[in-house]
């Protein structure tokens, strides 16, 4: 074939070709949202969504793309890419409130009788409901500052609610510490996916909400009521997702991801850590949480809580002098909600107080609410107060000794850095502490975990040393 679809020709006898050499499920989410561009003699471009879909492709299916493109072009086939161009960023606005709540339409849901047992050849009762998204309107796109922090969840997050389902990032799985924006992040989805799509129907949920509720249908025989309800949800948005323990009740949360998922609707979960480290988990379920997008939010660096707390005070409607936000901004470093809530603070004491707001207001303050100025935690902070506490140097405590106090230390030390330092990955604790791998250091914290809960005297060792790393700076 000749003329300009020839590439679209071409593309589409690919598409044979790697549909009948993987799983239709990684087929649809990798393959299927490529769009073919041109075909110069034995160069065919195509145009994908995004630089970490074009990784992720050249990665796990390079080979199968090489023969591919050699049975479908011929030797010396090349294949190019163009990323899809990501629309300008909207200004950013800081409304006092976002408007309406989002609503959904009324569905209509298959119901049984307590006593009756699902029958295919008995039509089953219908009932219809409205199914409230439970979306707070504040938490939306326009009233959350983005910043390095969270770049990469906003943007997943967004192009989640250009085409909701058919992106690769289904599951979209959001971890990081508390107070970072989690669920401001997954309730800004759901709303940006109820103004463009208002015919979806969105639920927001937490994962002792879907517990709970799991055996209150158990309870009163209406289990199958409860999954018909589950199932008929489009985007589902599921916060602390550790929470959701008990294995009925994940083996229920498994059947509705799987039947969401397969038909093409939208899953987004939170978590206070990642995939990898959830403990109690069916391995089943943790698999599924990897096949999207795992997107860690950290500490926001100074840059963007300064512009949080300017939205925030414009928001409120109150005039706070720069020098005041630019002193919280260096002051308060953890997180946006420890943050947020010292500026309410400030704003409350100096109204109510009938003060004005000042540096030295905000300086008392803020004294009273995060404490004395902490010293930056650092793995060598850490592992120099075990060798101190445990009377041994830094040589023997990262030593491939086995000796019984030296393993304990180490494994004290491994889980100090994964508690106290916010945002330090497993793989980076293992590798400053002997050069261990994260499989070496996930068992190491929870070896220490379980001995803190048996043991009097390992727990006063590992409080201790929390006590001693966290001593005020000038002590």
């Amino acid at each position: 074939m000749t003329g300009p679809e020839r590439h679209i020709a071409v593309w589409n006898n690919c598409l044979q070709i790697i549909a009948n050499n993987i799983e239709p499920q990684k087929f649809n989410t990798w393959f299927k949202p490529i769009r073919p561009v041109s075909l110069v003699e034995s160069t065919l471009t195509v145009e994908v969504p995004s630089d970490f879909f074009r990784d992720y492709i050249e990665g796990a299916y390079l080979d199968l793309l090489k023969m591919t493109l050699k049975r479908a072009i011929g030797a010396g086939a090349q294949l190019h890419y163009m990323v899809r161009p990501v629309q300008e960023e909207k200004p950013m606005v800081y409304p006092a409130s976002h408007g309406l709540t989002p609503t959904n339409r009324t569905v209509a849901i298959s119901t049984y009788q307590p006593s009756a047992s699902p029958n295919p050849i008995v039509f089953p009762g219908v009932q219809r409901l409205q199914i409230n998204p439970r979306l707070n309107p504040v938490y939306c796109f326009a009233n959350l500052i983005e910043g390095e922090c969270n770049k990469m969840g906003v943007n997943a997050g967004e192009n989640i609610s250009l085409a909701p389902g058919k992106t690769p990032f289904n599951p979209l799985f959001i971890f990081g510490g508390p107070g970072l924006g989690k669920t401001h992040l997954l309730q800004a989805i759901g709303i940006a996916v109820k103004e463009k799509f208002s015919d979806l129907v969105v639920l927001y949920v937490t994962g002792n909400e879907f517990k709970t509720q799991y055996m209150d249908a158990v309870k009163g025989n209406k289990l199958v009521d409860f999954m018909a309800f589950y199932m008929r949800i489009d985007v589902l948005l599921v916060d602390d997702i550790q929470d959701l323990l008990g294995q009925g009740s994940q083996n229920a949360f498994f059947n509705v991801f799987n039947h969401l998922h397969q038909s093409g609707k939208q899953l987004v979960f939170t978590s206070d850590r990642a995939p990898v480290d959830l403990k109690n988990f069916e391995e089943r379920l943790l698999s599924r949480f990897k096949w999207g997008l795992s997107v860690e939010l950290s500490r926001p660096e100074y840059e963007t809580r300064l512009a949080m707390l300017k939205a925030r005070a414009f928001r409120e409607g109150v005039s706070i002098g720069d020098d005041v936000l630019a002193f919280l901004a260096s002051r308060i470093k953890s997180n946006f909600r420890e943050l947020e809530g010292t500026l309410i603070s400030l704003i409350a004491n100096a109204t109510l107080g009938h003060r004005e707001i000042t540096v030295s207001l905000a300086e008392k303050l803020t004294g009273k609410i995060v404490g004395e100025e902490q010293a930056d935690v650092s793995i060598e902070l850490i592992v120099n107060t075990v060798c101190e506490y445990f009377n041994i140097t830094r040589d023997i405590l990262l030593s491939k000794s086995r000796k019984r106090q030296i393993v304990q230390a180490r494994q004290i030390a491994m889980y100090e850095c994964r508690n106290l330092i916010p945002n330090c990955s497993l793989s980076t604790i293992g590798s400053e502490l002997g050069g261990k791998d994260h499989a070496t250091v996930l068992h190491a914290c929870t070896t220490v975990q379980d001995l803190m809960s048996t043991d009097k005297a390992f727990h006063q060792y590992v409080t201790d040393i929390e006590e001693m790393v966290a001593v005020p700076v000038g002590r």
